[in-house]
């Protein structure tokens, strides 16, 4: 494994042992995705701003509010990232109202596609960017009624974010799905790789570029053609990277992680650690693109799609989390 690469594996591994203890109550999948949000921003994880944050949540939110379901351990996690955390949530809390008003339905997913809207643009552009939203869900819910739900939140919020005009970029995910359907048996993650292709620009030779690495991946016997980590093909399909080079270090950073506490076969499952060395890649892809002026705008894209696709697990976990505790108390 490179160095850089060794050291973004390095710095995940740490992260999620040192809130082990802190946090033993929470699920290892949000342990890890919030040990994976400090290494988007090259930090050490912080337990106790973390728990501050979630402090925080608590004195402004009622007893029963989103804010504190199954998800709020990773809002609180994000709000640690930021200078200004009662602000962010404030922010938050505002853009969530907005949400609700215009028949957004309330979960977790919507919690943290209001964060995406909160940490991305200014308060004046709240409301337009919610309207944005708003449009281009029920855009995708004319097409396909049964595919999209709360689950279609987090990604679009990040088409709302985007100066993509709803009906072109609509038409554009329409053909990349119907391009891409026959190739993949998880529908729904069809559908969201195509947001992501479409929030990524991507080209014309985009789908044929997708192929090619689900083949490489398939050749190395690590599908990634799974529900949760279809879309990470899509994020390596908009990386100007080789496609062997981007799946041999997904490779040498699973059989790495596969080594360390915590990450054995009985602790955590191929396709979530898969989703985790695929993250870990393409962050550090990412920073290489940041050396070069003229990527530095897909440089920034593609770090806020791999922040939405943490949040979008984050959000079925926490979803999963709370349909168990409700059937427990129902038996």
């Amino acid at each position: 494994m490179q160095p850089e690469q060794m050291e973004k594996a390095e710095l995940f591994v740490s992260n999620t042992l040192i809130l082990k203890k802190p946090f033993k109550w929470q699920h290892p999948i949000m342990r890890r995705l919030a040990a994976l949000l400090y290494v988007v921003e090259n930090k050490s994880i912080d337990p106790e701003t973390i728990q501050q944050s979630n402090d925080l949540m608590k004195q402004h939110t009622k007893r029963f509010s989103a804010f504190r379901g199954p998800s709020s351990f990773n809002i609180a996690a994000m709000l640690s990232l930021t200078t200004d955390q009662l602000t962010r949530l404030q922010h938050t809390i505002q853009v969530h109202d907005l949400m609700k008003e215009i028949k957004f339905r309330n979960s977790d997913y919507l919690v943290m596609a209001a964060y995406q809207i909160a940490a991305q643009v200014s308060p004046d552009q709240f409301q337009h960017t919610v309207g944005r939203a708003k449009s281009f869900y029920d855009r995708m819910k004319k097409e396909h009624p049964f595919l999209t739900g709360h689950d279609d939140y987090i990604f679009t919020a990040m088409l709302a974010l985007s100066n993509l005009e709803v009906d072109t970029a609509v038409e554009r995910m329409e053909q990349l799905y119907r391009e891409l359907k026959p190739m993949f048996s998880a529908k729904n993650s069809v559908q969201t790789l195509s947001q992501i292709l479409v929030i990524g620009d991507g080209r014309a030779e985009v789908s044929e570029r997708l192929l090619a690495l689900s083949e490489a991946f398939r050749a190395r016997d690590h599908r990634m053609d799974k529900t949760n980590t279809l879309p990470s093909l899509a994020l390596f399909a908009l990386l100007p990277s080789e496609i062997d080079l981007l799946a041999d270090q997904v490779v040498e950073t699973y059989d790495w992680l596969r080594t360390q506490k915590g990450f054995g076969a009985w602790s955590i499952h191929k396709q979530e650690l898969l989703l985790f060395s695929s993250a870990l890649t393409a962050i550090q892809h990412v920073e290489s693109l940041q050396n070069d002026i003229l990527t530095t705008s897909m440089s920034t894209t593609i770090t806020n799609i791999i922040i939405a696709q943490q949040a979008a697990m984050a959000a079925a976990v926490a979803g999963a989390a709370a349909a168990t505790a409700a059937s427990s108390t129902q038996s």
